[in-house]
């Protein structure tokens, strides 16, 4: 990998949302889930669509909070629009890992 500067690091804008609705998506070639994600007043819901079924249920993720890239471009999934990037990471079989806050903070909070 590349170095980029933190300017560069400062355009990526990662936020905290809410998990307020999450269903099964069968129709998507990999095994994912459909998530509504609330992200706050500012920018309000956002859906997005995220391979982890191995570690997660729909029921499991409402109310979850999680991390999420909010300015990438909109990118079509199948049938469903999805408007944020949910961050995870691999686990040791390569399944995704939800990052997550580890402290009550409020939705719609900057990483930085």
């Amino acid at each position: 990998m590349s170095e980029i500067s933190f300017d560069d690091f400062m355009k990526v804008d990662i936020r905290v949302g809410q998990v307020i609705r999450a269903e099964p998506y069968p129709e998507a070639r990999k095994p994912a889930i459909k998530l509504w994600v609330d992200f706050g007043d500012e920018l309000g819901e956002k859906k997005s669509s995220a391979q982890i079924t191995r570690h997660y249920t729909p029921e499991q993720l409402i109310g979850k909070k999680v991390m999420g890239v909010v300015n990438f471009p909109p990118r079509q999934i199948g049938k469903f629009m999805s408007e944020v990037l949910v961050l995870g990471v691999p686990d040791a079989d390569g399944e995704v890992v939800l990052l997550v806050p580890d402290k009550e903070i409020p939705v719609g909070g900057r990483l930085f």
